[in-house]
This record gives structure tokens, C-alpha cells and sequence, in this order.
């Protein structure tokens, strides 16, 4: 079962529709017994870095993700903010991220603030750094939709998936073993969403 993590940020009916249209059933829960039989997490998120990790802890939900996702080597694709609590922590907050990817997220500080709005939001490219089932015969120009102020900073090279450039380059998907994460919002990316979600799911 694809389990959708609710630990209430946002964004997951969206998630579970777009599922729903590539022909996929998921579930959404916080329920710890639920997440415990998953076969494939998915951690979304909109919203601040220290709420999300504030929810998933009163929630009691961190003990169990870490069972599952690193002990047991569940495939978990992390969204959004999502996506930045892989990371060992923010800029934006002070609680410590699940620290899956060693990694810090950082806030954009651009030089040409006329141009370069904050948040980065639209529709951008992404460049492709290592080969990732999660992107196998992806339409070509793939490009995906970006609503963020933040963004993931991989200290490992190797991590890094792919990369968008907003005035700077930063890494807009990671993958480390069965942990994937995407700054991006497949869910609103039509065609080029639905193929990287229907790629998570046939992962293993």
C-alpha cells in the first residue's frame, strides 16, 4: 500500500488524486499501525520547516518513519517541505530535522531581487545529475511546478538527483539508497508529475 503521511501540512488529497488517475490506491494516515504495513511512504508538506517537525514529533510519528525508512528500507518520497525534513535542519526554524540526508535547507538571498522574486514559484526545468529509476523515460525538457522560499542543500555530490537553476543552481531532487526527495510538487505537474509518481511506484 502507498501510504500518504498526514501530519497535517497540506497538499495530501492532491497527492492522492493524481495517484488515483495513474491507477494507484493509497492510503492517508497518521495512523502508526497503518504506516507500519506501508510498502511505499510518501511525505508531503506545505507550510514552515518547525511546524512540520513539531506535528510529525506530537504525533509520535518519528520513531516509526525512522523504523521503517531506515531500518527496514522502505522507499519514502519526501515533497516540498517534505523534502526538507530529509535534511538534518533549516535556517527557518530551530527543531532538528530526521537528518535521512546529510544536508541543511537553507533560504534563498538573491542578488537580482528585481528579477528573482521570493518565493521561486512556477513552472521551471530540472537537470538530471545520476541515473534514477524515478526519472526513467521521462518526457523530454522535463519541467515541474516550484512554490518555495528554501531549499535543500546536499552536502554529498552523490545525493544530489537533479538540479534548477533560479538565478542559482540548487538540487531540486536527491536520492540516497530508498530515501528520494523533490522540491518540486509532482501532484501539480501534470504529465510530468504523474510519470515520476508512476515511477516511485513500480521503484521495487
Amino acid at each position: 500500500m502507498i501510504t500518504i503521511i498526514d501530519y497535517k501540512t497540506g497538499n495530501l488529497g492532491s497527492i492522492r488524486n493524481i495517484l488515483k488517475r495513474i491507477g494507484e490506491d493509497s492510503v492517508i494516515t497518521s495512523d502508526k499501525g497503518e504506516i507500519a504495513e506501508a510498502t511505499k511512504l510518501i511525505l508531503p508538506g506545505v507550510g514552515a520547516f518547525d511546524t512540520g517537525m513539531r506535528n510529525l514529533l506530537e504525533l509520535d510519528l518519528v520513531d516509526i518513519l525512522n523504523k521503517k525508512v531506515v531500518e527496514e528500507k522502505t522507499p519514502v518520497l519526501g515533497i516540498c517541505l517534505g523534502m526538507q525534513l530529509l535534511s538534518s535542519g533549516s535556517e527557518e526554524g530551530s527543531l532538528n530535522g530526521l537528518g535521512w540526508i546529510n544536508a541543511s535547507t537553507v533560504r534563498f538571498e538573491f542578488e537580482d531581487s528585481q528579477e528573482y522574486k521570493i518565493p521561486h514559484m512556477g513552472w521551471n526545468f530540472i537537470t538530471q545529475h545520476k541515473t534514477s529509476r524515478l526519472l526513467d523515460n521521462m518526457y523530454s525538457d522535463p519541467r515541474f511546478y516550484f512554490v518555495h522560499s528554501y531549499f535543500f542543500k546536499a552536502n554529498n555530490p552523490e545525493d544530489i538527483l537533479t538540479s534548477t537553476t533560479y538565478e542559482i543552481e540548487f538540487t531540486s531532487a536527491v536520492e540516497r539508497g530508498n530515501i528520494l526527495g523533490v522540491q518540486f510538487h509532482p501532484e501539480k505537474s501534470h504529465k510530468f508529475g504523474m510519470k515520476l509518481l508512476k515511477n516511485f511506484v513500480d521503484l521495487y
